[in-house]
């Protein structure tokens, strides 16, 4: 099992290095905002530099400017998508027209933040992407009898069933960290994504589905915490 740390107040595995854009001709860069419990931010000065390091070393995810020498951040997103990276790239940038944005999500970005950028906000956007980079790696969760296969699918007493995608990646969600407490916005943030306009009620019907789906299912629950949300409780 991953160590686990405190990053921006988020909880996820201790093992990850951050590729990102420095700006040297004013020194600040997204290295600035490194948590002592981040195991390594490692800086580039521009994309060229960045699909070097790529090259030579793992990276969990990428933080790029999109104002940058040599390659800007569309060409390096572009250029890793075609050579078949899937890791998470987070864009950052001053441009915040929609077309901007929308050429941004075009060349493969998972997420975009117009500067100035709030670090609170960066940091869990930042834990967000690796959760997600996470579900989509590990496929499959193992719940005591119950199989969750990133087919959409859950295995339990020998039946298998098809959920709804939104359903699927909730449950697998609070299954990936159990006992963990999400809001609804962190379930929205990361299920819907940061920009979605509906409303977070839509999490407590989802929720109902699932309950109503397993309520015989002797592995798992899903619990309310009053004022706060929902977490996966694993029975022994």
């Amino acid at each position: 099992m991953n160590k686990i740390c405190t990053f921006g107040g988020v909880r996820f595995p201790a093992v990850k290095e951050v590729l990102c854009h420095v700006d040297h001709s004013r020194r600040r860069g997204r290295s600035e905002y490194q948590p002592a419990d981040v195991r390594k931010i490692i800086p580039a000065a521009d994309g060229a530099e960045a699909l070097a390091l790529l090259d030579e070393k793992h990276v969990d995810l990428l933080v790029a400017d999109v104002m940058m020498p040599r390659m800007d951040g569309y060409e390096l997103t572009e250029s890793l998508r075609a050579a078949g990276y899937t890791l998470p790239i987070l864009m950052v940038t001053a441009k915040e027209a929609v077309e901007d944005r929308r050429r941004g999500f075009r060349c493969g970005t998972d997420d975009y933040m117009v500067k100035p950028v709030d670090e609170e906000e960066m940091l869990l956007r930042v834990a967000a992407l690796l959760r997600r980079a996470k579900i989509a790696s590990e496929r499959e969760i193992r719940i005591g009898g119950t199989v969750l296969s990133y087919a959409f699918t859950v295995t339990a007493g020998g039946q298998s069933q098809t959920l709804p995608q939104k359903e699927f990646l909730l449950l697998f969600t609070l299954l990936s960290y159990p006992g963990k407490i999400f809001t609804r916005r962190a379930l929205m943030d990361e299920i819907w994504d940061m920009t979605s306009e509906t409303d977070e009620r839509t999490v407590d019907v989802h929720i109902n589905r699932l309950r109503d789906r397993f309520r015989d299912n002797p592995d798992f629950e899903i619990v309310t915490i009053r004022g706060l949300g929902y977490k996966a409780v694993i029975h022994p």
